[in-house]
């Protein structure tokens, strides 16, 4: 890209070694860079090297003209990581992947997207309704493709990219077209410091906008309402789920509404859409709709493409069906709020939680079991659970995911109920027993086919 060539000759380290340190690494070196990188394990770095990088060293630090830190490297809290530590003191430029690769879009609308829950789904969505009406859009982050692993293509093409808090922390230029904002629960805090850092964070998306922007902001939530009332730049458009506006877009009743005009106007029935069934999805639709509206699709093409939408892996993904017994895979269900979704989207219960928690504990889930026939623990959070829960309803400590899907498929089976739903809906990180929360859904959905593909070679 034309805005790394301004590295050539110089020396650029990269600081953890996954999927976008290594595109970082090859768009550097495509740009004349020299690359340096560090990790905390070897094999990554090893991997960097043959892409023409180096081993990073203490004494490469100081002449950095820049240091690329990956989304999961401490930068503050609970300290920063000590290659960080050191270019800070050194006056070395600490930046990111996602802030280099804005730098080079130019004319190209960016569509920035982030939230604690949803913004998965939201992104996914808002570049399938703007591929449905024929735009030209790409879509990448934290979602799908490294930015450096996307190609920006010609000048009218929209770059949709979903942002975490992690990636935004470091984002100090970055410039979206259009910025979504969908809802704040407390996450990620042992990352951030505490809320106020957390929100900071997130907050970043908007600070280079300006009056021919557009910022859109879920409002069904205080810190989310208390950031839309302090943007003075962007154009606003409030979203909400739970209120009828009398500005900005809503959705109520199973239908969608635009009141950005003179009256509200129905724009979509969702009570049909199978791939965003919920209050939840009603809100990353109507975040997705005034988000492409603002990149100037009409009303009609911002809605024809929610019918095709196939939803993502790993969020309310059916995964295997036998008979009356269901799996539904929502492992991407990482933290309490983000499991009350699928919690309240279906009947008959069988719910597989647990993982290693995140702090606040699990009570905040007490009202939304009322369809939970039973839960089964795993990891580290079991005992956690039974403790907050398990007065409200049965709690088996299963220990490992497939011990609980035996479990709970034994169980669903027996209950004579239809549908009866295994549900992976674990409300925790999964890093004390997978690799990723794709990897414990993979394992589930795995497991799932094989449980269902037995059941039905018995029928």
């Amino acid at each position: 890209m034309q805005s790394l060539s301004r590295f050539a000759g110089r020396k650029v380290g990269i600081l953890g070694m996954a999927r976008s340190g290594l595109a970082a690494a090859r768009a550097l070196k495509a740009a004349g860079a020299d690359v340096v990188a560090w990790d905390d394990q070897p094999g990554p770095v090893a991997e960097a090297v043959g892409l023409g990088a180096r081993a990073g060293t203490a004494a490469d630090i100081a002449s950095l003209a820049a240091l690329v830190a990956s989304p999961g490297v401490p930068l503050t809290h609970p300290a920063p990581h000590p290659v960080i530590a050191e270019a800070q003191a050194a006056g070395v430029e600490v930046t990111c992947d996602v802030e280099l690769f804005a730098d080079g879009l130019g004319p190209r609308p960016l569509l920035a997207i982030t939230g604690t829950n949803g913004k998965s789904t939201t992104s996914a969505l808002a570049h399938h309704l703007l591929r449905a009406a024929g735009r030209d859009a790409v879509l990448g982050g934290n979602i799908g493709k490294a930015v450096f692993e996307l190609d920006p293509g010609p000048e009218d093409r929209i770059v949709v990219l979903e942002l975490s808090s992690f990636q935004l922390d470091l984002c100090t230029r970055l410039h979206p077209r259009v910025a979504c904002w969908l809802n704040l629960t407390p996450d990620h805090l042992d990352r951030h410091g505490d809320l106020d850092g957390y929100v900071a964070a997130k907050r970043r998306i908007f600070r280079n906008q300006g009056p021919g922007d557009t910022a859109v902001v879920g409002v069904d939530d205080a810190p989310s309402e208390a950031v839309l009332a302090g943007l003075a730049g962007p154009h606003r458009v409030a979203v909400s789920v739970e209120r009828t506006l009398r500005a900005g877009v809503y959705a109520k009743s199973g239908r969608l509404f635009d009141a950005t005009g003179e009256r509200p106007v129905e724009v979509a029935d969702l009570s049909g859409l199978p791939t965003l069934r919920g209050t939840h999805n009603h809100q990353n639709v109507a975040v997705a709709y005034a988000a492409v509206r603002a990149l100037g699709l009409s009303p009609a093409e911002a809605v024809a493409g929610l019918t095709t939408f196939a939803g993502l892996a790993h969020r309310m993904e059916e995964v295997a069906r036998a008979g009356r017994v269901v799996w539904i895979n929502d492992s991407k269900a990482t933290n309490p709020d983000s499991a009350t979704k699928s919690l309240g989207c279906f009947e008959n219960l069988f719910w597989i939680a647990g993982g290693k928690a995140k702090p606040g504990g699990f009570r905040s889930l007490r009202p939304h079991l009322g369809a939970v026939r039973e839960a089964y623990a795993i990891g580290q959070a079991a005992d956690e659970i039974v403790a907050d829960l398990g007065d409200l309803v049965p709690v088996r400590r299963s220990g490992t995911l497939d011990a609980a899907l035996v479990a709970a498929s034994d169980a669903a089976e027996a209950s004579g109920l239809d549908p009866a739903i295994v549900l992976l809906a674990p409300a925790c990180a999964s890093f004390d027993q997978f690799r990723s929360f794709e990897h414990r859904g993979d394992v589930f959905r795995g497991l799932a086919r094989a449980r269902a593909g037995n059941a039905r070679s018995a029928a």
